[in-house]
């Protein structure tokens, strides 16, 4: 215990733990969003179903991509494989911070299972889907998200392997226990995505780097 203590009171791991509950935080929350934008075109009675399949699927994939992730870095070449990926993550968390107001206002109701803004309605405006659609969607989207998740927790923990299973802890008890909640905290406090988006990017690019210096002797002894 104490051992774990030293470890986490460095600087260097004191930062990682830092970008590692922002990427969690926000991708926690981007999930959410997701999953109660594609429920929100199902009738009432499906809409909860379907969120709390969603839910459950990320956190499974949560646990499983970490059982497998972290090792797969150990592979020469991956980790810039994963910067990469990681790259064109914060790509699209850029465009979809960008959604409109209306979009995301629907994810919150639905989420929420609340009419927020007190107009009559859940999710007014979206268009209508079947069960099948709404969940294959969801499905879909905790895949990727969830290897995103696990990906970034796992580049920005680096050396620090205490920092990595808080981090993974952490995200699985972010999207199992308070999704909608930090669906609804990023959506009045925009500067928090941004700053986890920042993180991400930072994250990516440091993968990216490390890498490459992993990589580069490979490819020099090739030529």
């Amino acid at each position: 215990m104490n051992d774990i203590i030293a470890e986490l009171m460095t600087p260097e791991a004191l930062t990682a733990l830092m970008q590692v509950i922002a990427i969690d935080l926000v991708l926690a929350g981007d999930n959410a969003i997701v999953i109660g934008l594609a429920a929100a075109g199902l009738p009432k009675e499906q809409r909860a179903k379907a969120i709390l399949i969603g839910i459950i699927a990320a956190t499974v994939m949560r646990i499983g991509f970490a059982a497998v992730t972290t090792q797969l870095l150990q592979i020469v070449g991956l980790l810039l494989a994963g910067g990469v990926l990681l790259l064109w993550v914060s790509w699209k968390m850029w465009r979809e911070l960008r959604t409109s107001h209306a979009e995301e206002h629907a994810a919150e109701e639905a989420l929420a299972d609340a009419d927020l803004n007190h107009d009559g309605t859940i999710a007014k405006g979206v268009p209508r889907k079947s069960f099948a659609q709404a969940a294959w969607q969801i499905v879909i989207a905790d895949v990727s998200m969830s290897l995103d998740n696990v990906l970034a927790v796992a580049g920005a923990a680096r050396d620090h392997p205490t920092v990595l299973v808080i981090g993974l802890v952490l995200s699985i008890a972010l999207m199992g226990l308070a999704a909608s909640f930090i669906a609804r905290l990023l959506n009045k406090h925009r500067w928090i995505a941004y700053v986890g988006l920042a993180v991400i990017l930072y994250v990516s690019v440091d993968m990216i780097y490390r890498g490459f210096v992993e990589v580069s002797p490979l490819i020099t002894g090739a030529g």
